[in-house]
């Protein structure tokens, strides 16, 4: 889209008003999301010849509302929280309405995980660390295995005890991800890394893997191990969750997918998902299961962690509540 397209969208968004608004941003990509969201920021004065030419472009749209917000950045914050959660949408608010440039992670959003571990495999681990939390949980796991163990595991252990980003923590950086800081300075610390952040990219990788992060971490501070444990959630903890949950769960997941994660689940949890079935389609899983040879761990396990991306979407919109796991064995 060019300038004079976002010029247009951002006018036609804020004509809309909040919840409209907050609707079409759903079915935007977080690139798209943030650009229009920083257009809309520095949208201060519109004439009513120009609402009106871009009502004209959206003939579904009432013309009367035609009114743009007084204050955008406030307009800003409540559609992305609206849109993406207060979680998601903490990541970009930041940045749209403190001019900060993060083009330089964005193009790392689209290269593959090998590449970005090459990129950084020279780099201290806390600046790897804070380069990684600004990634999606899954692609920075994906990464993360393509170090070596002992790098892996003091990475790992510098995003859990990550407080925050200041913008000159990555300026060691500025030769590879220079555009990041333009700027920078300026820019607040944000929320990023944590527990929480440490639980969801462990939670994407292997069970190996796994064991020995969190067997590194605790090494360090069997506290703060054990808090990650809390907010991990695996695929055996499905049947932590009650019948409503899991059927809303089934609905998002393809027959064939789910027949390859549950072919290494346990008969309980395989017993639980077939009792939230209706009889016909839970007969045809049976079947199914029985009928399908020996499938690779590796393939089990993807899948596996994709059904997670759906049930952590899930309870980030609010529809299923997911526990801790608390002290359960399961997760050591």
């Amino acid at each position: 889209m060019d300038d004079t397209g976002l010029q247009d969208a951002a006018i036609f968004l804020m004509s809309l008003g909040e919840e409209e608004a907050a609707e079409v941003f759903k079915h935007l990509s977080p690139k798209e999301v943030q650009k229009l969201g920083e257009t809309i920021a520095r949208t201060r004065a519109v004439s009513h010849e120009r609402v009106d030419q871009v009502m004209q472009r959206f003939t579904n749209t009432a013309s009367s509302q035609s009114l743009l917000v007084s204050d955008t950045d406030n307009y800003v914050r409540a559609v992305l929280k609206r849109a993406l959660g207060d979680d998601k949408a903490a990541l970009l608010i930041d940045r749209i309405l403190q001019g900060g440039d993060v083009s330089g992670i964005e193009s790392l959003k689209w290269m593959d995980p090998l590449s970005i571990a090459e990129l950084l495999r020279n780099e201290h681990p806390q600046i790897v660390a804070a380069i990684l939390v600004h990634l999606e949980a899954d692609q920075t796991a994906a990464v993360l295995k393509n170090f070596t163990e002992r790098t892996r595991n003091e990475v790992m252990l510098r995003i859990a005890t990550l407080e925050g980003i200041q913008p000159t923590a990555l300026k060691d950086l500025n030769e590879v991800l220079y555009k990041v800081l333009a700027g920078g300075d300026k820019i607040r610390k944000t929320s990023m890394g944590g527990v929480k952040t440490a639980a969801e990219i462990i939670n994407m990788m292997g069970t190996q893997i796994e064991s020995s992060v969190i067997e590194s971490i605790r090494d360090f501070d069997p506290e703060l191990a054990q808090k990650i444990m809390d907010k991990m959630f695996t695929f055996e903890d499905l049947l932590k969750l009650d019948g409503k949950a899991v059927q809303l769960i089934l609905k998002e997941v393809a027959t064939d997918q789910l027949i390859v994660a549950l072919k290494g689940a346990t008969a309980e949890l395989r017993e639980l998902v077939l009792s939230n079935m209706s009889s016909r389609a839970a007969e045809a899983l049976r079947e199914d299961l029985e009928a399908r040879g020996p499938i690779r761990l590796s393939e089990v396990e993807a899948q596996q962690k994709e059904i997670l991306k759906i049930v952590r979407r899930l309870s980030d919109e609010g529809q299923i509540v997911i526990g801790g796991g608390g002290e359960e064995e399961a997760f050591v």
